[in-house]
């Protein structure tokens, strides 16, 4: 059960209702989880919303490569919220079932191609160290370039965000969702 009142749309304030809006008729296609917890400060929210959609949609990496270190992120931090939203759209983006699994299991994928292996490593590292070995990040380069390592990196960050987001408030799965996560 979410630590905050629920949202009741028709009483939102009319900054809080600009910013619902404009989530509601952007490519997320409505206003769910995280920015449940966020409206509750609206100019917060209309920036990480905005961040939100370049780093979802307007980067460099394809969706199966941005799915995969979300994924990745949520299983660090145990986020069901953040996994059960995510886990469809990296199957859609065509990350294998495979990997998923994997991931959700907390083993080290078999199988990986050559870019899913470098954002894999990049993104590992990152959450269990605090920093990046020079190959992991090497490797990134090399596939992606540097503007592709400073996305990975501003990606990995900003769902750490989202998932502190959701664990801090406890946003509740949607209703008869068990957790997926253990």
């Amino acid at each position: 059960m979410s630590r905050l009142p629920p949202l009741e749309p028709a009483r939102l304030a009319p900054d809080q209702r600009r910013v619902y809006d404009a989530i509601a008729s952007g490519p997320r296609g409505g206003v769910r989880g995280p920015f449940l917890a966020l409206i509750h400060v609206p100019e917060l929210t209309d920036r990480i919303q905005h961040l939100g959609e370049y780093l979802r949609y307007g980067t460099s990496f394809p969706p199966r490569l941005s799915e995969l270190a979300i994924l990745v992120t949520a299983r660090h931090y145990t986020c069901n919220y953040e996994w059960q939203a995510h886990e469809p759209h990296a199957q859609k983006g065509g990350l294998a079932q495979g990997i998923i699994d994997a991931i959700k299991e907390r083993r080290r994928p078999d199988g990986m191609q050559p870019d899913e292996l470098a954002v894999y490593e990049f993104t590992t590292e990152l959450l269990r160290n605090g920093k990046v070995s020079d190959a992991a990040y090497e490797r990134v380069v090399k596939a992606f370039g540097t503007c592709g390592a400073v996305e990975l990196g501003a990606l990995i960050g900003y769902y750490i965000m989202i998932g502190m987001t959701l664990l801090a408030h406890e946003v509740a799965l949607p209703p008869g969702m068990a957790p997926p996560l253990k």
